[in-house]
């Protein structure tokens, strides 16, 4: 029952696909690609610090690590384009998602955190790759076609787990 919520993130990203597939202005590109990786170093930091599965702790790191770099890239990006990026901020299914991972139970909590973490890098995998075909920032668009292929690893990961 608890991982019904999981499962209706999926879908909604499932059918916000085609959205993203509309052209992105750079100053939402940036904000999206920021609130992405605040999750993914939120979430991670959370599940660190009760997982016991080696394999999940070493991939929680490697988001912490991967995700605060993809950050400074796009600010950095952002910069060159002129833009000047807010703070990232989580967006409300992420917020929810955070909320569904502190209330799991320990028991559960890995198995909910890796669902969460492929829906995320799906989302996060065609924000960049639709940015980097018909974004309009250069900059941007070279820094999402960087990042694309690393979230797509992610993904690989999350597969074989």
């Amino acid at each position: 029952m608890k991982a019904l919520p999981s499962f209706a993130i999926v879908a909604s990203i499932m059918v916000a696909g085609p959205a993203l597939a509309q052209a992105t202005s750079p100053a939402d590109y940036v904000a999206k690609a920021g609130a992405g990786d605040l999750y993914e170093r939120t979430s991670s930091q959370l599940v660190m610090g009760s997982t016991k599965n080696p394999k999940v702790r070493q991939f929680a790191q490697m988001m912490i690590t991967d995700h605060t770099k993809s950050t400074n890239e796009v600010k950095a990006a952002a910069k060159q384009a002129g833009i000047t990026p807010q703070p990232p901020a989580l967006m409300p299914d992420q917020t929810r998602m955070i909320a569904e991972l502190r209330a799991a139970p320990a028991a559960t909590r890995d198995q909910v955190y890796l669902t969460q973490q492929k829906a995320a890098h799906q989302k996060a995998l065609a924000l960049h790759k639709s940015y980097a075909q018909t974004g309009t920032a250069a900059p941007l668009k070279m820094v999402a076609g960087k990042v694309a292929p690393v979230v797509q690893h992610h993904i690989d990961m999350l597969n074989r787990m």
